[in-house]
C-alpha cells in the first residue's frame, strides 16, 4: 500500500475490538497509573471532591479506592474485568447514589481526569474518544440538580 507522504495521517481513531483505549493507553500498569494521576490531581486541584472520597491519614484520598477505581477503568476501558471478577458488576449509578453529584462535582471530576490524561501524555484520537467517553459517564451519574 502506498501512502502519500503530503497527506498527515488522520487520527480519527475509534477503538475496535482489537485496538482498544486500554491497549492504546498501554495495558494494565499503564491505566492503573492513570487512576493514581487521577486521584493525584483531585487531591491537589479539587479538595471538595476528594473529600468525598474514604481519606487515608494524609487525607489523600486511599489507596483502596485508587486500586477499585484502576481496576474499573482497566474494563471500561476493554481490558481484562479485573474489577467485575473481585467486586461484582459496577453498578456505577447504585454505587454513586449516596453521593452528591451536581454540576460542580462533575466538572471538578472532569478537570481531574483532564489533569491526569495531560500528565499521562494522552493526545490525539484516544484523547478526543476518553474525553467525550469520560464526560458522558460523568453526567450521567450527576444525581442532583446545578
Amino acid at each position: 500500500m502506498l501512502v502519500d507522504l503530503k497527506v498527515p495521517p488522520s487520527d480519527d481513531w475509534v477503538p475496535t475490538l482489537e485496538d482498544t483505549p486500554y491497549q492504546r493507553i498501554g495495558g494494565d500498569d499503564a491505566v492503573m497509573a492513570l487512576a493514581g494521576a487521577f486521584y493525584d490531581a483531585m487531591d491537589a486541584h479539587e479538595p471538595a471532591l476528594a473529600k468525598l472520597h474514604e481519606l487515608d491519614a494524609q487525607g489523600r484520598v486511599n489507596q483502596g479506592t485508587r486500586e477499585r477505581f484502576g481496576l474499573f477503568l482497566i474494563g471500561w476501558l476493554g481490558g481484562p474485568q479485573h474489577y467485575s471478577a473481585q467486586h461484582g458488576h459496577p453498578r456505577l449509578r447504585m454505587r454513586h447514589a449516596h453521593v452528591p453529584v451536581d454540576l460542580a462535582m462533575r466538572d471538578a471530576w472532569l478537570r481531574a481526569m483532564g489533569r491526569a490524561l495531560d500528565g499521562r501524555g494522552v493526545t490525539g484520537g484516544l484523547r478526543r474518544f476518553l474525553d467525550e467517553r469520560f464526560a458522558q459517564v460523568a453526567d450521567f451519574l450527576r444525581n442532583q440538580e446545578g
